[in-house]
């Protein structure tokens, strides 16, 4: 079966090639640029389950490139408002050998271990109706060109990845069983970069550039804010337009907060600026943001354009100044790495799937408004259509299993989009007169310094992991169980309103399935410590990514040797229901999963979130559960990949296959020598172009 192929190699790209690719599934990479991004003033804030995400594809050194901090603080004026623990995120399902960096030259910041994830959790922060996190914050701070330089080279250790550079996105044209795309050399491609001419002339693009066909068995848009992908889908990219602006230095210095992050409301030493936010880096490295008043005299950015623009040196360092001597009572020794202005918009794709061709990351969505994380959410974009298109070339997911990504992400993007579009008006009111009726209405600053914070923290509906509640996978109840045991996902169960309409769940059973076991269906998982079928012991994130994960509650499993009990009790029989999922999948075993009971069986997506809850070993049940988890059973005539089923896959390993090659149908197709695959003699029908 063709590749998949994915267009733009930055975080998001390169993220759903390594997972697709962990799940033998091979891709193509087009990007229109030449390599690495040049290192800039952007980063990225991830939350604990997106950075144990990039560890699980192979970035190992995603903690070391990156910096936490042990204390956040909010600020207005010289008040504080809010003041919180933060400790250090664990990658690759908290392996204990990482590093842990110094957030900047001095402490390093506090980390989290395995007792304290266990540990009874401190009650939590509760100001402006806003739950805090409970216990430390969880956040790692990263530049973006070292996450992708961290990508790229965990992408050269995968033989099933191959990148394209320097080919620009021209046409893309859909059959029932595949999609063509059509490359032209990119405008800005570094001499060299391209594809290799394989036999003949190319037929010619739009301006007689040479075009190149590519034949894929899905594509997947990850082209960024001004993609290729989505204009040749015709598909709308609605939204608002210059929401915030923003300037941006990072430097070298030794600041008085060494290892904090702090947010400054109203600074005194300037009437002018809004809001300060400094945050560090590793190497004593310093990011600070300054929210730009409107109509300020700033040099305007172009209001169409997401992308970063230089800033003067005369309208920085002003700001630059002024906020070092505040904070560290005269202007210190420092080195500016970096300075910049950006627009923050906020848009929305109207749809993200159209036929096999789906839209990722800022290509989708854009946001960033109140700290809000659009690389963030590209990488949970990414984690979520892996394991999904991963089953559908393998021929093992049902008809409603891809309709879901759009369903769940898009809902989830928009949720997050609406809390900042109804935060904005509160936490910044225009004039004195909507200020007067904020503090009138909802009380003072400091009532809004946790709703100021929550993105940067994780927290709150600005920044916490997405629940999946409203999902075709998503259910209070099992499926019905067929005659030969096979689960039938559908409509209403009963009239108490466990099952809504179109087979979801109510809200009041996904609830009491929270109270009973921690967890409701469609929400992430908690990290535990679990043993495998082999006595292994790991983080549960450490084993998320490639199938799904049968996890059985058994107290008493972490004192006793796993000689004793891996064979014993019920065991037996849910190793071999596991084994004879359609699907793969993998048992493991816990000690105890919050207050879930014993022996309690629960079923984690790849992703991470949970599918099913259920008492003890109940097989047919459990089959049921994976028939409604991967959408229904497969459709007669589905196509299907070339690779082993899951049970050959099981016995391979977990992560694929070591020495897999390209499939040929990566090759370049061009001229009258390598047409696209069923086409006639004659040119390729129409297709979309793009110029």
């Amino acid at each position: 079966m063709d590749p998949v192929i994915v267009v733009g190699a930055g975080p998001v790209g390169l993220a759903l090639a390594l997972a697709l690719a962990g799940n033998d599934v091979p891709v193509l990479v087009l990007d229109a640029g030449g390599g690495i991004s040049p290192e800039t003033t952007r980063t990225t804030v991830l939350r604990p389950d997106t950075t144990a995400f990039l560890g699980g594809l192979g970035y190992r050194r995603v903690v070391g490139d990156g910096a936490g901090w042990h204390l956040w603080r909010t600020l207005d004026r010289r008040r504080e408002l809010l003041e919180l623990p933060c400790a250090m995120p664990m990658t690759g399902g908290g392996q204990p050998d990482l590093p842990v960096p110094a957030a900047t030259t001095g402490r390093a910041p506090a980390r989290r271990t395995d007792s304290a994830a266990l540990a009874p959790r401190t009650p939590p922060v509760r100001a402006g109706g806003l739950r805090l996190p409970e216990g430390p914050a969880t956040v790692l701070h990263l530049e973006q060109h070292r996450l992708q330089r961290g990508l790229r080279d965990a992408v050269t250790a995968t033989p099933l990845v191959r990148i394209v550079q320097g080919v620009r996105v021209d046409g893309v044209q859909q059959d029932d069983t595949g999609v063509s795309v059509r490359t032209v050399p990119a405008d800005d491609a570094p001499e060299g970069a391209g594809p290799a001419r394989a036999g003949g002339a190319g037929g010619p693009g739009p301006g007689g550039a040479e075009a190149t066909w590519w034949r894929g068995s899905y594509l997947v848009g990850c082209d960024g804010a001004l993609s290729a992908v989505r204009k040749l889908l015709r598909v709308r990219f609605p939204g608002r337009t210059a929401v915030d602006r923003h300037a941006v230095a990072t430097i070298r210095a030794a600041l008085p907060f060494d290892g904090e992050a702090r947010l400054q409301l109203r600074p005194p030493w300037h009437r002018a600026e809004q809001e300060v936010t400094a945050r560090p880096l590793p190497d004593g490295i310093w990011r600070i943001d300054w929210r730009l008043p409107g109509g300020s005299g700033d040099t305007p950015v172009d209001r169409r354009s997401p992308q970063q623009a230089p800033m003067p040196a005369d309208e920085l360092l002003p700001r630059l100044r002024g906020a070092l001597e505040a904070w560290c009572g005269g202007v210190p020794r420092y080195e500016l790495l970096g300075a910049s202005q950006y627009v923050v918009h906020q848009r929305l794709a109207r749809t993200w799937r159209v036929g096999r061709a789906f839209l990722a990351g800022d290509a989708a969505h854009l946001l960033g408004a109140l700290g809000t994380q659009s690389v963030d959410e590209g990488l949970r974009d990414a984690e979520n259509l892996a394991w999904k298109l991963s089953l559908a070339w393998h021929g093992q997911a049902g008809p409603g299993l891809l309709d879901s990504y759009q369903i769940e992400r898009r809902g989830s993007v928009g949720a997050r989009l609406r809390a900042a579009d109804q935060a904005l008006p509160l936490l910044r009111p225009r004039n004195r007169l909507q200020a007067a009726r904020r503090a009138l209405l909802y009380g003072s600053t400091r009532r809004h310094a946790p709703l100021l914070s929550a993105a940067h923290l994780g927290a709150g509906p600005l920044g916490e992991p997405p629940a999946y509640l409203v999902s075709p996978l998503t259910h209070a109840l099992p499926p019905a169980i067929g005659p030969e045991g096979q689960g039938r996902s559908g409509g209403s169960r009963n009239r108490s309103g466990q099952r809504g309409r179109g087979g979801r769940a109510s809200a009041a059973a996904l609830r009491a399935i929270a109270e009973r076991y921690g967890t409701a269906p469609g929400c992430r998982v908690e990290d535990v410590p679990v043993t495998d079928m082999a006595g292994g012991r790991h983080r549960l994130t450490a084993r998320l990514g490639w199938g799904l994960v049968v996890l059985l509650v058994a107290p008493g499993t972490e004192v006793w040797p796993s000689e004793h009990w891996l064979h014993a009790g019920m065991m037996p029989e849910l190793s071999a229901a596991t084994r004879a999922l359609p699907v793969p999948a993998e048992l493991l075993v816990t000690e105890r999963y919050l207050q879930a009971p014993a022996h309690s069986v629960l079923l984690i997506r790849p992703d991470g979130h949970l599918a099913a809850a259920m008492p003890g070993c109940r097989p047919e049940e459990l089959r049921a559960w994976v028939e409604a988890v991967r959408g229904g059973s497969p459709a007669d005539g589905a196509p299907t990949g070339t690779a082993a089923s899951g049970a050959d896959r099981r016995a391979r390993g977990t992560r694929g296959p070591a020495g897999a090659a390209m499939a040929p149908a990566t090759g370049a197709r061009t001229g009258a020598a390598g047409r696209r695959p069923g086409a006639s003699d004659d040119r390729p029908g129409p297709v979309a172009t793009h110029r």
